[in-house]
């Protein structure tokens, strides 16, 4: 694979199916990684790689959500040879949904789109996280207890992903969404103690589809995901082996 926005850790030819999964704010698509193992070789999975992180490093990272959907859009048209599920965690779930709705305008809709820890686009609140200092972004970061709180404090390390990490936050705050609602199915999956996801405001995805919608629930916060990966990895097998 040469598209830069696009990781296939475990090629998965003979698949019936493609999940392509969105990463959270700060995140870069080795955190996919462990979940394209356990579905490969049932599923192949593309893990998303936005700009200004890892291999990336030298790029700007974009700062709108509009810019980052259309520079994953572009990416994905090579491969939807394959009836094709999103699965987006947290500023992911949002990116999830902006490219589906890309997507279907094109005329190539995703079969279903997953959520992930994220409140609906009706349920937006006035976050200013990305007009923090430096101590403010990170301190919210370690909040969410998603990142090794030795990379946080290690110097080196912060001068790296913190212009990555405060473009997401600039993008996911000034966030507005496009007129929807998508036709695919939406499933929805959250910690019940999630702050940044309450439940109903998950729940409030469900006016964001004409198609089905789900919502499940785990123990935990905002990474429940992490601790209930086998949970996960089993619904989006069941997910993206169904027939559709």
């Amino acid at each position: 694979m040469t598209d830069p926005w696009l990781r296939r850790f475990h090629p998965a030819d003979d698949a019936p199916a493609r999940l392509v999964c969105l990463p959270h704010a700060g995140g870069a698509a080795p955190f996919f990684h462990p979940l394209s193992k356990a579905l490969s070789p049932a599923v192949d999975v593309l893990a998303v790689q936005y700009p200004g992180r890892q291999d990336r490093m030298a790029e700007p990272a974009l700062r709108t959500i509009e810019a980052l959907a259309d520079g994953i859009t572009q990416a994905l048209l090579a491969w939807l040879d394959l009836p094709t599920v999103l699965f987006g965690h947290s500023m992911g779930a949002t990116l999830a949904y902006e490219v589906g709705l890309r997507l279907e305008e094109r005329g190539t809709p995703p079969e279903a789109v997953v959520i992930s820890g994220r409140r609906a686009p009706s349920r937006l609140v006035n976050d200013q996280v990305h007009l923090q200092d430096d101590d403010g972004l990170l301190s919210e970061i370690e909040g969410l207890a998603g990142t090794d709180p030795k990379v946080l404090r290690d110097p080196e390390l912060r001068e790296l992903f913190l212009p990555a990490l405060r473009a997401d936050y600039t993008a996911i705050e000034t966030y507005r969404p496009s007129p929807g609602p998508l036709a695919a199915p939406i499933h929805a999956h959250t910690g019940d103690t999630d702050p940044h996801a309450p439940v109903p405001d998950v729940q409030a995805w469900s006016a964001h589809t004409r198609g089905d919608f789900t919502l499940t629930t785990y123990p935990g916060g905002h990474f429940y995901l992490v601790d209930h990966a086998p949970a996960i990895t089993d619904a989006l097998l069941k997910l993206t082996t169904s027939g559709f």
